[in-house]
């Protein structure tokens, strides 16, 4: 990261100057057999394409509120990443009720139709796949992003200071998320550029959020985030750790 990084946007900017061909996310989803590989610049293009759909198609700017109702996923990481680009609180997990837009999974649509702004479902189906029938009041994510652009400029600047994330009720800004992924970033055992982080958390704690995205990013290294990792037997996580060059993880109880 540079000094001047601020916001989890910044981070990922950086990331980009820096080396936008190494691996960022690697995704695997052990109850389907999916995996899948985001380089950095291919990770910010989605991020660039996502925050378009926010600030052009769904009106969303600074201070508004986006729940996600989303698992722990390489698409969640985008969102995560698009809210901060655009300067709107992501708020994981959040009352749908509460919000302005709602992000929403195949397993919360009923619970996300209590938002009564825009709403959007992912099918969160191997590469990005559509719905089969679009929910009936959303929009389908894999449908509205392809068509966006690929580069991403904010109408408004996003202040570093103003709040950015929800998580577990704890309200943090933009500049707190960074300062908080770097201060865990020792205990992760990542050491800078190279370290891999397998994580095998949750979103819906920020020590989720932190060793399956943020941390791993502040400190140029990157992530296998691992979705149902309790039904891989331990040779296989052992296996998927020496093939993927683990260097640290976190694994949960």
């Amino acid at each position: 990261m540079n000094a001047t990084d601020r916001t989890p946007a910044d981070l990922l900017r950086s990331a980009l100057a820096a080396d936008p061909g190494r691996p960022l996310v690697t995704f695997y989803d052990d109850a389907t057999g999916e995996r899948v590989e985001l380089s950095v610049a291919t990770l910010a293009n989605w991020v660039a394409k996502t925050a378009n759909l926010l600030q052009g198609d769904l009106g969303t700017g600074p201070g508004d509120r986006v729940a996600l109702l989303l698992p722990a996923h390489w698409q969640t990481a985008v969102w995560l990443l698009a809210c901060s680009s655009v300067g709107a609180i992501a708020d994981v997990a959040g009352d749908p009720a509460a919000a302005d837009v709602v992000v929403s999974g195949p397993d919360s649509l009923e619970a996300a139709r209590a938002c009564r702004g825009e709403r959007v479902a992912l099918a969160l189906r191997p590469l990005g796949g559509r719905f089969p029938v679009v929910p009936d009041g959303f929009v389908d994510y894999a449908v509205e992003v392809p068509s966006q652009g690929d580069r991403f400029v904010a109408f408004s600047p996003v202040d570093p200071d103003e709040p950015a994330l929800i998580v577990a009720g704890a309200e943090l800004s933009g500049a707190e998320v960074v300062e908080r992924a770097l201060g865990d970033a020792a205990g992760l055992d990542l050491t800078g550029p190279g370290s891999r982080l397998l994580s095998g958390l949750s979103y819906d704690t920020w020590e989720g959020l932190s060793a399956g995205l943020y941390a791993p990013l502040a400190v140029g290294g990157s992530v296998v985030l691992c979705r149902h990792l309790e039904k891989l037997a331990e040779d296989g996580v052992a296996k998927r750790i020496e093939s993927e060059r683990v260097t640290a993880s976190a694994r949960g109880r």
